[in-house]
């Protein structure tokens, strides 16, 4: 089966590690600092009025499909700003060209797509603008509390939110019933499932373990409290992988694993969408991007699955993890910067442009606005047996742990997943020795690119 066009449409480079060093240093790149970021002189609405009333190019780099329609809705409101929409890549093709642009001071975006989670590698080095005087810091209400704290530090806004991915499980109905297994509410009782329905099911399993991916496995550690990494904007990291909650999650799948009771197959290849149309997996803990994806690529499956809670550690403190999300962030080399900031803000919180996001380009929504708005909540597809998966995913992602941060070097975290933990998953071996060696190789890369490991 050829690989599906929803594959790249639907992860947006979330499960694409950028790979290739940032070559990043903790005493080069200036910038950073330990105290949090003032608040920024708001612009004044004359100002604004002025530069938007101007004639001005701007170049926006994204791999959203289909952005020229919300573009055009920008150029519509304000003619006399042009944009020159550009898809360079994505995953590490995206982040390699827009650090070559910073560094030859040549080519560079005004506005950019940024994951996340590579947001302190580009304030690190200053080379993000602070949009808050230009209406960012208003939009705060619009967003939980987890997802505002993804692009600020201190009161400096350094994106406006895109898309986000907060985990759940989607599962096949008609195999679960066919094996008299409910829905697992917990993880011990998805491992108790996992192993019955392997047995009833030798050539199938409950859901599957992928080795090459570094961002659902930290979404996982996310849902249990894990909080593996921290930076302080200078030259302080925390590394904590192994924690006692990664150690946790990590011993949990390796059980499983050990037991041949879930399927070690990498995702998003031929092979895995097979599985997920012929019925190998049972189920995906997934985001809240995997619904649409599904439809996509396992069409003749339409009205076989739902989409449920993910399983609890603790069903007393709902939780769930995040795995994706990105943002429109504008360079601080943009030489119209009021432009830049008002299009990543109009692209995302425009009525009308944010519905189009979330409907037809299927991005999952981070504004409560959206989420609330009945285009989108009330969408009921055929394919998940007219459930409401959008609401679904709505209240899971109220359950998303706050203060989740990342390190300014994510590309090597996720790159070095598939050597350590990810090798030790493919191979059955024990995932919290692989996740250790994990942690040491990330914490070893830290020390040498200069940065004080806490």
């Amino acid at each position: 089966m050829p690989t599906n066009p929803f594959s790249r449409r639907r992860f947006l480079g979330t499960t694409l590690g950028v790979s290739g060093g940032l070559a990043l240093a903790a005493c080069g790149g200036g910038g950073g600092t330990s105290t949090p970021a003032p608040a920024a002189s708001k612009a004044a609405q004359s100002d604004i009025d002025k530069a938007m009333d101007t004639e001005t190019t701007l170049t926006f780099w994204s791999w959203v499909p289909d952005l020229q329609n919300q573009v055009d809705l920008f150029e519509k409101k304000y003619p006399k700003v042009k944009v020159k929409l550009v898809n360079v890549g994505q995953g590490a093709p995206h982040y390699q060209k827009i650090r070559a642009a910073i560094k030859s001071g040549q080519g560079a975006p005004d506005v950019a797509q940024v994951e996340f989670q590579y947001i302190p590698s580009f304030t690190l080095g200053d080379e993000l603008l602070d949009i808050s005087p230009y209406g960012a810091a208003e939009i705060k209400p619009q967003y939980p509390d987890w997802v505002w704290s993804q692009v600020i530090k201190g009161e400096a806004v350094y994106g406006v939110p895109q898309d986000v991915g907060p985990m759940g499980l989607l599962y096949r109905e008609d195999l679960l019933s066919a094996a008299g297994i409910e829905v697992p509410k917990t993880w011990d009782e998805f491992a108790v499932a996992a192993e019955k329905y392997h047995a009833a099911n030798p050539k199938s399993y409950l859901s599957n373990l992928a080795p090459s991916q570094a961002g659902q496995f930290i979404a996982y550690m996310w849902q249990l409290g894990a909080r593996p990494f921290a930076f302080d904007g200078a030259e302080t990291v925390t590394v904590n992988l192994a924690s006692d909650a990664g150690k946790q999650v990590a011993q949990f799948w390796g059980d499983l694993s050990s037991k041949g009771l879930v399927s070690v197959d990498p995702d998003f290849t031929d092979s895995w969408y097979q599985g997920l149309s012929n019925g190998k997996y049972a189920s995906w803990p997934t985001a809240a991007w995997g619904p649409v994806f599904l439809q996509g690529t396992a069409k003749k499956t339409s009205g076989k699955w739902r989409a449920a809670d993910l399983p609890q550690w603790d069903v007393a403190k709902p939780a769930s993890g995040n795995w994706g999300g990105s943002t429109d962030a504008v360079l601080k080399s943009s030489k119209n910067p009021i432009q830049a900031a008002m299009l990543a803000l109009f692209i995302n919180t425009d009525p009308t442009s944010a519905i189009r996001l979330a409907t037809e380009q299927f991005l999952f929504p981070p504004s409560t606005e959206i989420l609330e708005n009945p285009k989108f909540a009330d969408q009921a597809p055929e394919f998940f047996g007219g459930q409401e998966v959008n609401a679904l995913y709505t209240n899971i992602s109220k359950t998303v742990g706050t203060d989740f941060a990342w390190v300014p070097f994510m590309d090597f975290v996720y790159s070095n997943f598939n050597d350590t933990l990810g090798k030790a998953m493919a191979d059955r071996s024990d995932l919290v020795a692989g996740l250790q060696k994990w942690q040491d190789a990330v914490s070893g890369y830290a020390k040498a690119q200069g940065f004080t490991v806490a």
